[in-house]
């Protein structure tokens, strides 16, 4: 059709429009895909879950670190609870592998006392995140795999964010990491901060060991009250309601099928 109808034009004709021309072909069962090239795959969405405390969600990923010379590179795992965004299991390493990742999942668990949780681990496609030992383990933990589809990055946007996070912290070495435990000494002081310090907006700028930890609605009811005294002593100052410090709630993971997603408190 982009080819006739322009013809058409130079012969003086009009028949339809191209749209017309697409309509009538399907409604014949003659727009078929033609050509060498590989038919387009629509891939589904990954399933969507909604996490309502912590522990219930957790999504990881690899990001590379800068080694001393260019072409060398180390390996930060890094997995952060979707609800928190509190960072509960990170490890430096040398190479990337299904059974070193493996092995920081079940760290992470004992470490927040979840056996049996989380009910949902959230990844990319690489073969770290889908290596048979990596799948082993979770089956024996009971935790549910989630994957991105291939060459989407936006399917773990929890775990991208935190990586963006962490490369642009004003400390983060240019030159690189001259050695492995100068590289994991950098992630230790990057968590403790990211978790105890940083004041994260997703989640109405408390820390994530604060929500994590169950005691953001305090740090945020005193907020509400500070605003709202603050209000009756000048309320010339206010031109409308006072800012919304109520706690965030839940959190979505890939929320395109909200509606049919399944609650993950009720799935555990």
């Amino acid at each position: 059709p982009s080819q006739i109808v322009p013809r058409l034009a130079d012969q003086g004709q009009y028949l339809a429009s191209e749209s017309s021309f697409y309509r009538i072909l399907r409604s014949n069962g003659q727009q078929h895909h033609r050509g060498r090239a590989r038919r387009g795959v629509r891939r589904k969405p990954p399933t969507s879950y909604k996490a309502c405390g912590p522990c219930e969600v957790w999504t990881w990923d690899i990001t590379w670190m800068p080694g001393p010379v260019a072409g060398m590179f180390f390996y930060l795992y890094l997995i952060v609870d979707i609800f928190s965004r509190k960072i509960v299991g990170w490890e430096v390493h040398e190479r990337e592998a299904a059974e070193l990742a493996a092995t920081l999942i079940q760290k992470a668990v004992w470490a927040e006392a979840c056996v049996s949780r989380p009910s949902v681990l959230h990844a990319d496609n690489g073969s770290p995140m889908k290596g048979a030992t990596m799948k082993t383990t979770l089956e024996k933990l009971g935790i549910m795999a989630s994957y991105s589809r291939p060459r989407v990055s936006n399917d773990n946007p929890f775990s991208e964010a935190l990586f963006r996070t962490c490369k642009y912290r004003p400390d983060w070495p240019s030159k690189g990491f001259a050695t492995k435990a100068d590289a994991q000494a950098w992630v230790k002081s990057f968590a403790t901060w990211y978790n105890t310090e940083h004041l994260h907006s997703a989640i109405r700028f408390v820390t994530p060991n604060t929500r994590h930890g169950g005691q953001e609605r305090d740090a945020l009811a005193n907020r509400t009250i500070l605003y709202a005294n603050a209000r009756a002593q000048k309320p010339e100052r206010w031109s409308g309601k006072t800012r919304n410090w109520q706690p965030a709630g839940p959190v979505w993971l890939n929320p395109e099928n909200e509606i049919s997603a399944p609650e993950i408190r009720d799935a555990a």
